[in-house]
């Protein structure tokens, strides 16, 4: 997914998101695991959660493979002043195939970016590259919904969102047998929110002739869910020697109505 028009919206729509949960989530993990120096946020988005641990010190790399989220993410971080050592890098590649010029402390993936690999080999492709650019001791940290969750999007369809400068009609369609489901969204969205969102760089202030005017766009997001086991037992084929697995930003252990898996997989050679 290209996300060209969806990345000038998407902190508007994400805003509620528990973003401080999985930050406080990641940073109880390192002090059971062992605290980090170099991280790579793995499907960054736009930046936030990337740009905090920039600002807690530690020296991140955030790869997506949208130039779109990414150009959101440099805005972000130019706006809060971030530079030299304490800027994150910002690089455009496939989770799949990310490589950078030296392994890394820690990797972390959050909101569920995993689930948008739709194939088995694709999760076990990233699973290995992943192993391959950690250091000994590195760890990473990702969390993934559900089958338990997503059939529950499909059960809860459809979604609407009716604001004065946004709005969304949210259908989902669900595939039993893949445990995977498909979200058409139809959006309706103001030209000068899109614009203060950032989407024309080079306007210093949104077009007055805009005003009143929305913009209708479709997007489709695919997620497939897998099983706790096996996510597990693929992270150990890749060469993990330890894989801990828990339930809905906490430390218990997942059940059959837990809504994310969160895993910390150890790279201990």
């Amino acid at each position: 997914m290209a996300y060209r028009q969806f990345a000038s919206i998407y902190d508007r729509l994400m805003a509620d998101m528990p973003y401080a949960e999985w930050l406080r989530f990641a940073d109880e993990c390192w002090r059971r695991f062992g605290k980090p120096v170099t991280i790579v946020d793995l499907g960054c988005g736009t930046g936030t959660i990337a740009i905090p641990l920039a600002r807690q010190g530690y020296q991140v790399t955030g790869i997506d493979i949208s130039e779109d989220m990414l150009s959101v993410a440099r805005q972000k971080s130019e706006a809060e002043s971030l530079t030299g050592k304490n800027a994150p890098a910002w690089l455009k590649q496939d989770m799949r195939y990310w490589k950078l010029p030296s392994p890394v402390d820690a990797v972390v993936s959050f909101c569920d970016c995993l689930n948008y690999l739709l194939e088995e080999r694709d999760l076990i492709r990233t699973f290995r590259q992943t192993f391959e650019s950690l250091n000994p001791k590195g760890i990473f940290v990702f969390d993934m919904h559900t089958p338990y969750q997503l059939h529950a999007y499909a059960e809860s369809q459809p979604f609407i969102l009716d604001e004065e400068e946004i709005a969304y009609i949210w259908t989902s369609e669900w595939d039993d047998l893949r445990s995977e489901i498909e979200h058409q969204i139809t959006f309706f969205v103001s030209e000068t929110l899109m614009e203060s969102a950032g989407e024309k760089a080079n306007a210093s202030h949104p077009d007055r002739a805009s005003a009143g005017r929305f913009r209708r766009f479709e997007e489709c997001h695919i997620q497939r869910a897998y099983s706790e086991e096996w996510v597990k037992g693929k992270l150990l084929e890749a060469g993990f020697t330890a894989v801990s697995c828990y339930a809905d930003f906490g430390w218990d252990e997942p059940n059959g109505q837990t809504q994310r898996i969160f895993f910390a997989a150890v790279k201990d050679v």
